[in-house]
């Protein structure tokens, strides 16, 4: 083995190791170009599904915003129905109070000088009668308990009386004053005295 040999024996890892180097320096151009196209098309996806997103999002706000809008006018527009169904009862409970109205003008005009009180007295119970069937119509009822059972959802007990009998027991001996009961609402309570029988 010469001199040279002995040489080119001791750097010939060097060239392979240069060589591997160039192979390696000469691959990182194509590994960069192929790492730059997919990193264009990551982002190219990424904006794609950021722009599914926000079209997404105002889609659900469109929605969001016309069903409030909805609810909005359904919520207008049942008060207003509400309000006009109250009106609608209330005109028709005082249309059928205006024929009794022009009863009772008719006799606070009547001429006294020639009107004897008998008359007047037939006229106003007349009006009175009247008066509760327009209003029993319309679902008014009257509380006139006398002799039925004390009843404290419905009737107000001023006092008692001693009851003659056990049988009279916690019946309504007298009506102060009637009560009213409109479809099923106490309006007023009886006002009444009360038996109690005490042996």
């Amino acid at each position: 083995m010469t001199e040279m040999d002995d040489v080119n024996e001791r750097h010939g890892g060097v060239g392979h190791a240069g060589d591997e180097v160039s192979e390696r320096v000469g691959a990182v151009p194509g590994e960069s170009g192929a790492g730059s196209a997919d990193a264009s098309t990551a982002d190219s996806a990424t904006l794609s599904a950021a722009e599914d997103w926000h079209r997404l999002l105002d889609e659900q706000r469109d929605k969001y915003l016309r069903l409030a809008a909805e609810f909005d006018n359904y919520r207008k527009r049942t008060t207003r129905e509400r309000q006009e169904a109250g009106w609608r009862a209330q005109g028709d409970l005082v249309q059928g109070l205006t024929e009794t109205l022009d009863d009772i003008m008719r006799f606070a005009h009547v001429d006294p000088a020639t009107t004897d009180a008998a008359t007047v007295v037939q006229g106003v119970v007349m009006v009175e009668k009247k008066l509760l069937k327009s209003l029993a119509g319309h679902g008014l009822e009257v509380v006139e308990p006398t002799g039925q059972p004390f009843d404290p959802n419905l009737h107000e007990a001023l006092r008692t009386e001693q009851a003659a009998t056990p049988e009279e027991d916690h019946l309504v001996a007298r009506v102060y004053q009637v009560g009213y009961v409109f479809r099923g609402q106490l309006l007023r309570p009886a006002r009444v005295v009360v038996w109690q029988w005490n042996g």
